[in-house]
């Protein structure tokens, strides 16, 4: 199974997008990406320098629009991609990237609202100096707890011995001047406290904005970064990418998830790198790629025709379908064939290890046939429920 991920703020680098714009048809689409968002991405992706690609308003844009445009590159019609790709997952902003590229919103959307969002949060950033840095290394518990004493937040938990704490430019400090045991501690390229209440006016900014953006269900299965769940409905992904601003990134749960629906074959999109050196260290033995550079484009199609398959369509349903969002032990308190079913009810729980999820019908209708028993075991994205839209006959 392949799954393709899309980085998050930091992973630009000067002059990253110059080498994609040589590929024909590239350098038009990233004017008019350009243009929705009101940047000249083509000067920031090639000539600008670091100190202004690390500025919030101007990374966060310049991120979704390079993945954009390299998936174009990998897939030269979306629905090519449907077929094949098992999974996407999107590190912070990459969530929108992610959100796009599965058919949630249009491209000019996910510039509409990384604009905004990349915006509110440099002005959210601006009103206290704040900042993020990586811890790398150390126990997990006690690289948290020495991040929360300080006052920080671990707001990035990536796995594979890194967190991310986010916080003032003294609580940063702090921890610097005494890291955990066994840790070090790295300052990031970001100007802001991103995922923690340091950016709640850009939630309210980006909750307002999304009341008009009109939505479709996923293409292809969405792992969040809250959670790790797997997310199929439009209007869920929307409201996850709005909350996610202020709440923490949890890719840990994101690689748990990717590795119990069977991905073996992981492709980064520019600009790409972070989070292949998460998952190589995250997912032992499953092939990785960072799309780097067109010349990497070789070996992504040979990825694609090793580990995508037409097979995946069992983990892509309709609207009609209800899938697990998490792995567990499913538990159905009734709901016989023939009833009828309201959006948002609940309609199963699932329990784990770390805890029990409700399963929410993500669209009214009347059930046909469940697909599972009491009591079964279930993995992400598989389904549970089918349903037909309420008011047809089953």
């Amino acid at each position: 199974m392949l799954a393709i991920t899309c980085p998050g703020q930091g992973s630009q680098t000067p002059g990253f997008l110059a080498p994609w714009l040589e590929l024909p048809g590239v350098a038009d689409r990233l004017n008019w990406l350009s243009t929705v968002a009101g940047l000249d991405l083509e000067a920031h992706g090639t000539t600008s320098d670091e100190e202004t690609i690390k500025d919030t308003a101007v990374a966060q844009p310049l991120i979704v629009a390079s993945g954009l445009l390299a998936l174009l590159t990998l897939f030269e019609h979306p629905a090519d991609g449907f077929r094949v790709v098992g999974a996407g997952a999107g590190h912070s902003v990459g969530e929108i990237t992610a959100a796009s590229a599965a058919g949630v919103i249009s491209a000019e959307q996910a510039m509409v609202l990384v604009r905004e969002r990349g915006r509110s949060m440099a002005e959210a950033a601006a009103a206290t100096p704040t900042g993020m840095s990586a811890v790398l290394g150390g126990d997990p518990a006690e690289v948290t707890a020495a991040v929360e004493a300080v006052g920080l937040t671990p707001a990035n938990v990536n796995g594979a011995g890194q967190i991310v704490a986010a916080g003032t430019t003294e609580q940063l400090a702090a921890l610097a001047e005494n890291p955990p045991a066994k840790a070090r501690v790295m300052p990031l390229k970001v100007a802001g406290a991103f995922h923690t209440e340091h950016m709640a006016p850009a939630v309210d900014t980006l909750g307002r904005l999304a009341k008009a953006v009109s939505t479709h269900d996923a293409r292809v299965p969405l792992v969040s970064n809250t959670d790790g769940e797997i997310i199929h409905s439009g209007p869920e992904v929307l409201r996850r990418i709005v909350s996610q601003v202020r709440n923490p990134v949890r890719w840990d749960l994101c690689m748990e998830t990717m590795k119990d629906i069977g991905v073996t074959g992981v492709i980064e999109i520019p600009p790409a790198g972070a989070l292949t050196g998460l998952c190589k260290r995250g997912l032992k033995g499953v092939e990785t790629l960072a799309l780097k550079t067109p010349d990497d484009l070789a070996k992504a199609q040979r990825m694609i025709r090793e580990h995508g398959s037409a097979r995946q369509q069992a983990f892509q349903p309709t609207w009609r379908i209800i899938t697990a969002p998490v792995k567990g032990t499913v538990a159905i308190p009734g709901s016989a064939p023939g009833t009828e079913v309201g959006a948002g009810q609940v309609v199963a729980s699932i329990s784990s290890l770390r805890d029990t999820r409700e399963v929410l019908a993500d669209h009214s209708g009347r059930v046909v046939e469940w697909l599972v028993e009491d009591g079964d075991p279930v993995s992400p994205g598989q389904p549970l429920l089918r349903m037909h839209p309420q008011g047809t006959s089953a």
